[in-house]
């Protein structure tokens, strides 16, 4: 099967790289949001702390609660942003969105401490 890929983007410093805090979570709940046709709301639970992540995979998949108590990889240093009037305090790191496939959740091969960081 061919597909045709965004192309590599600019190079970028391990120093840039360093400055992404990736780490992983337990998604524990999922909320539609009102009034979004796209955007849910993710509770994550990150060991010593719980967030609220939306995102906009309402759409991606079948059922989105087939996701619920999956560990998955977050950004979670982005500046909290608000979308639909709430606030997301991260970003799901998903693959596949960018290039025009179905997205699929970064996930660690086997269960690992929530929180840990990725890198």
């Amino acid at each position: 099967m061919s597909q045709t890929l965004a192309p590599i983007k600019s190079l970028i410093t391990i120093q840039e790289l360093d400055k992404i805090d990736v780490r992983v979570g337990t998604i524990i709940l999922i909320e539609d949001v009102p009034k979004s046709d796209k955007l849910v709301r993710l509770t994550v639970d990150f060991g010593s702390h719980l967030r609220k992540i939306l995102s906009g995979i309402k759409n991606e998949r079948k059922d989105v609660k087939e996701i619920l108590g999956k560990q998955a990889l977050f950004v979670v240093n982005l500046v909290p942003r608000k979308m639909m009037g709430e606030i997301s305090e991260g970003m799901i790191f998903d693959i596949g969105f960018a290039d025009g496939i179905t997205p699929v959740l970064a996930i660690p091969e086997r269960e690992v401490p929530n929180g840990v960081r990725a890198g």
